[in-house]
């Protein structure tokens, strides 16, 4: 079988080294080369002069947890531009027996030369920067749920019913009197005068919810878990404007995909991070779902 790229790589990659072995191919003759690199941002770079000095066009790597990244990153700098192929290590596992580093990085030479590997989707840098970020404020996000039902429980062991009388622990009128329960300990009738909106209807409901047992321990956790709670509100704020920042020149898109039912600006973003603007890399829209795992 005739190989389809006369010059290609292969790396084994781990946390402190880089396994390569470059495969050049001429007049019927294939030349092996091998070495082994470190992993500080120098090695990676004198791994990219390496192949370059070889005049190396296609290299394959395994997605060996994050540390493929790195050297994905550095390699994607080369002066010379390099077809750069992520493969999933269940795609080119050895037979079982004996094996190495150097075999590892010359089998994934080999099939790559002969055309024999799937490459996995990886996005240009700016979407796995948006994707970074998106994925950042969907962890605060669960980190601010979690504090929220905190609280909620908190309000709970202190027989304090404010849940059951409010929709949201976090609207307006919930956060002025959990403010000025856990600072000044006011009783119930007056922090029912802080309701807001269709809750000044709910006075009387409203003080029974909050005749419970606020003791000094009680409003300390709970102004604790509410200095928590506005910290990890600004931290989403500041996402959202990154994010928004990041996506301002594909405004059109992002209008696109809110005139979806149920898809806003956050959901937007969010597809877009984790699918790139370039649909040209799935053949059809089955493709896609199957990709997205729907």
């Amino acid at each position: 079988m005739t190989p389809l790229y006369p010059r290609c790589a292969g790396l084994d990659v781990h946390k402190r080294r880089v396994s390569a072995c470059i495969r050049l191919y001429a007049g019927g003759r294939t030349e092996v080369h091998t070495a082994v690199f470190g992993t500080f941002t120098r090695d990676l770079e004198q791994l990219r002069d390496w192949l370059r000095q070889h005049r190396v066009q296609q290299v394959a790597m395994e997605s060996t947890g994050v540390y493929w990244i790195p050297v994905w990153n550095v390699l994607e700098q080369s002066e010379d531009p390099l077809e750069l192929t992520l493969v999933n290590p269940q795609h080119t596992h050895a037979l079982r027996g004996h094996k190495t580093d150097r075999q590892d990085a010359g089998r994934i030479a080999e099939l790559l030369q002969y055309g024999l590997l799937r490459g996995s989707f990886v996005p240009p840098r700016l979407v796995r920067e948006l994707r970074d970020l998106t994925r950042r404020r969907t962890h605060v996000q669960q980190n601010r749920n979690r504090v929220i039902n905190r609280i909620a429980r908190w309000l709970e062991m202190a027989n304090i019913k404010l849940g059951s009388v409010v929709s949201d622990l976090t609207g307006k009128t919930s956060t002025l009197i959990l403010h000025e329960l856990c600072c000044r300990g006011a009783d119930a009738s007056e922090l029912v005068k802080l309701a807001q909106g269709s809750l000044k209807h709910k006075q009387d409901e409203l003080a029974e919810s909050l005749n419970g047992f606020a003791d000094d321990h009680f409003r300390w956790l709970l102004k604790d878990m509410l200095h928590e709670l506005e910290t990890l509100d600004r931290k989403v704020l500041q996402l959202d404007r990154r994010v928004a920042d990041r996506l301002h020149p594909y405004q059109d898109l992002v209008l696109r995909l809110c005139t979806i039912p149920g898809i806003d600006f956050t959901a937007a973003s969010i597809i877009l991070a984790e699918v790139g603007f370039d649909m040209t890399r799935f053949p059809t829209p089955e493709h896609l779902a199957s990709w997205a795992g729907l």
